[in-house]
């Protein structure tokens, strides 16, 4: 998975971005928009949570657009077997792309081989759906960043993503550069809390990002 180059043009971030609406009081309404406008500005992928997963399939049909889904967001704190189940809920419900937070705690903790276990687990649950695997930067050492990205690589996840956006904290320049030196030019690495410009994603993109997770997509791409 090489690491792309930066566009020149804002128009061009466009294929980077999952655009993303998580908010607890999200509407029907406002997911159909998201999906609007993602197909209109051709991003990756829209994001949201569980329960507008098949809503989004049907309005993304025939797109290029891929549904995606995030589970046991944003604490990552749910039992394996749930976790799973999830994953292939929405899957078999639409979604391509899959996003899940890891169990931080476990990570803390020392306690590698559940953790591991854990996103394993949510990867054979997805099948040909790509998974990505939220570390939550704000919450970890920079030794604790490069573990939970290695576990990631062991598991057989697709990405590694920076954050929930509901920690406290957002992606850095500096984590995203940490996670693109861990984990090479064979996984994706997604930025995603806080990038609201056209400057906040190329400047993600240069430190390595390969997807940007947004709710500021149209702005973004507007520049």
């Amino acid at each position: 998975m090489p690491v792309p180059s930066v566009p020149t043009e804002s128009a061009g971030l466009a294929p980077f971005i999952d655009h993303t609406i998580l908010r607890p009081d999200a509407q029907p309404a406002d997911v159909e928009r998201l999906c609007d406008e993602a197909r209109a500005h051709a991003f990756k992928a829209v994001c949201v949570n569980p329960i507008f997963i098949p809503l989004v399939a049907e309005r993304l049909a025939g797109s290029p657009v891929a549904p995606c889904a995030v589970i046991c967001f944003p604490f990552g704190a749910d039992p394996t077997a749930i976790k799973a189940d999830e994953a292939e809920w929405v899957v078999r419900h639409g979604a391509r792309e899959v996003d899940m937070v890891i169990p931080i705690g476990l990570l803390k903790a020392g306690r590698t081989a559940e953790v591991r276990d854990d996103i394993a687990a949510v990867k054979r649950a997805c099948g040909d759906a790509l998974l990505k695997v939220i570390i939550e930067t704000c919450l970890l050492t920079d030794d604790e960043k490069v573990l939970a990205c290695r576990l990631s690589q062991e598991a057989g996840a697709d990405f590694v993503k920076t954050s929930t956006g509901f920690a406290g904290g957002g992606a850095t320049v500096e984590d995203v550069a940490l996670m693109r030196r861990t984990v090479g030019d064979g996984m994706g690495v997604k930025a995603s809390g806080g990038v609201r410009t056209t400057e906040d994603a190329r400047r993600m993109i240069a430190a390595g990002a390969s997807r940007i997770g947004a709710s500021a997509s149209v702005a973004i791409v507007g520049g």
